[in-house]
């Protein structure tokens, strides 16, 4: 095992200091694990928080700032964060007009955001909970019950987090997220295994000259192996499979978000490349794409392999996906 880090003990906590040394506008507190944005509570904006385990960095601390998440809650590599940090979190960033948790569908997150909000309620904090769970490939898997929470994480975050920022009330920031997720559809492929610090060996057996297609982002088994293919019939799979579930999406002709998100091992110049192909793929089939994100943002450690998620998008969340965001991973307009 040959891996950038100290001991698969103290990674997550390594990686904590090294964030709250390069962004000194969070508040990271390494020791019981909550990565907040300073101002949080400032101009009584409703809290948006979320978390799971690390190993799909920059996914979600890299998304805590403005027009984003007010906190985040790391939780050990590909583990669930326990509700104590979650009720930290919200405790934290509630400005008095409630907090939204944005959960994605695996059973740990589920169950222990569900905990966290229960015991955030009896503390007087109004809670609302959105569940992503856009992943098409597979109904089921190691992790979940139901579709996985995978890169539509993202786009529910960023609007979450502007209508949030634009002082939204509690209900409808939470309205505008379930919208987002329901509006979603995502694919993943791996072209290897990814490798946990702790174990120090592939997390599945994939041979060479092969590949996986529907993966989720902590390694499951997705919907077939296959021989390896070039981009562009890779890219007809996935495309494929999220146009299906999408086209039950109104209005069928809306424009749409498109995000190319590399595993973790995967350089740009491949996902530059694969991301030509499906906007072949989708020019081809009359759809408009309204804007494109290409690179690593929700990954599985260092996988190699992409997702494509399809965002259906109207003029509002359109605005909202354009307001002004500056987090760690993603900043414009500010």
């Amino acid at each position: 095992m040959r891996m950038l880090i100290n001991s698969p003990e103290t990674v997550v906590a390594d990686a904590l200091r090294g964030m709250a040394a390069a962004h000194p506008e969070l508040d990271v507190d390494v020791e019981r694990r909550v990565v907040v944005r300073r101002d949080a509570r400032e101009g009584g904006r409703v809290g948006v928080v979320s978390g799971g385990g690390s190993g799909h960095e920059p996914l979600h601390a890299g998304f805590v700032g403005y027009g984003m998440l007010s906190a985040a809650c790391p939780g050990e590599v590909f583990t669930s964060p326990v509700p104590d940090q979650m009720l930290r979190a919200a405790s934290a960033v509630d400005a008095g007009q409630g907090v939204l948790f944005v959960v994605k569908n695996y059973t740990g997150d589920v169950l222990n955001f569900e905990m966290a909000a229960e015991l955030a309620e009896e503390d007087g904090l109004r809670i609302e909970r959105v569940l992503v769970n856009d992943d098409v490939a597979v109904t089921d898997s190691l992790y979940t019950a139901g579709r996985r929470g995978t890169g539509a994480t993202l786009f529910v975050e960023k609007i979450a987090g502007a209508a949030a920022e634009e002082g939204a009330p509690l209900e409808r920031v939470a309205a505008l997220a379930r919208r987002v997720n329901e509006c979603s559809r995502s694919f993943g492929v791996a072209l290897s295994a990814c490798t946990t610090p702790a174990k120090g060996s592939p997390t599945f057996d994939l041979p060479d000259g092969e590949l996986e297609l529907g993966i989720g982002i902590h390694g499951e088994p997705g919907r077939e192996r296959r021989a390896m293919m070039p981009a562009r019939e890779i890219a007809e799979v996935a495309v494929g499979a999220v146009l299906e579930e999408l086209a039950q999406v109104a209005p069928a002709d809306g424009p749409v978000l498109a995000l190319v998100n590399g595993m973790g091992a995967t350089p740009l110049l491949e996902l530059y490349g694969f991301h030509a192909e499906v906007a072949r793929l989708l020019g081809a089939r009359g759809m408009t794409v309204a804007r494109t994100l290409v690179g690593n943002y929700v990954t599985s450690l260092d996988m190699a392999g992409c997702s494509v998620t399809l965002c259906r998008v109207d003029e509002e969340l359109l605005r909202l996906w354009d307001a002004p965001v500056r987090t760690a991973a993603l900043r414009w307009g500010r």
